[in-house]
């Protein structure tokens, strides 16, 4: 695959921003846009939720590196991520190949903020110290996103319109 798709990858932890960065974009850009997550529950007519009480964590990991497979093949998109495709390397190498690819990172007062009123964020259900489980995956991932990405954002204490404009200037630096 080459790196000549056009294409605009987010990654990040969950509650970074990438769902809503990534429609908001697309629709200034043009653009199609895509969200793994939402791809996974449109194909298999089930919650994120149900999937992991099914599956376990391998059983939806295994169907989203299908997706972004899929999705990386495409053109002129642009691809919110969940926050743990990093997780495998078959998954960070596509991600590597797929245009550019940009890490919104965020504080952790940040992501608990925007993860508070969440009920869809298996790894959060369960969790009896969110701060400390935010923490713990940040702390994990970071490294996998930084391999990833080619431009870091800190989204931190940032505007929507802010961080939109930030990528456009990169996405036009690319071209």
């Amino acid at each position: 695959m080459e790196t000549t798709s056009n294409n605009i990858v987010l990654v990040g932890p969950m509650g970074s921003g990438k769902t809503t960065v990534g429609r908001r974009l697309a629709y200034e850009l043009n653009q199609d846009f895509f969200d793994t997550d939402h791809e996974i529950i449109d194909k298999t007519g089930v919650t994120i939720d149900h999937i992991f009480d099914i599956e376990g964590e391998e059983g939806f990991r295994e169907r989203e590196s299908k997706i972004l497979e899929n999705l990386c093949q495409m053109s002129n998109i642009i691809l919110a991520t969940g926050g743990g495709i990093v997780i495998k390397p078959k998954n960070r190498e596509i991600l590597k190949n797929s245009g550019l690819v940009i890490y919104l990172s965020s504080s952790v007062d940040q992501l608990l903020r925007r993860t508070a009123k969440s009920k869809t964020r298996p790894l959060l259900e369960n969790s009896t110290d969110r701060r400390k489980t935010i923490t713990d995956l940040v702390e994990a991932r970071d490294l996998y996103y930084r391999e990833v990405a080619s431009l870091v954002i800190d989204t931190t204490g940032k505007k929507l319109h802010e961080v939109i404009n930030i990528i456009k200037r990169e996405a036009k630096n690319v071209e």
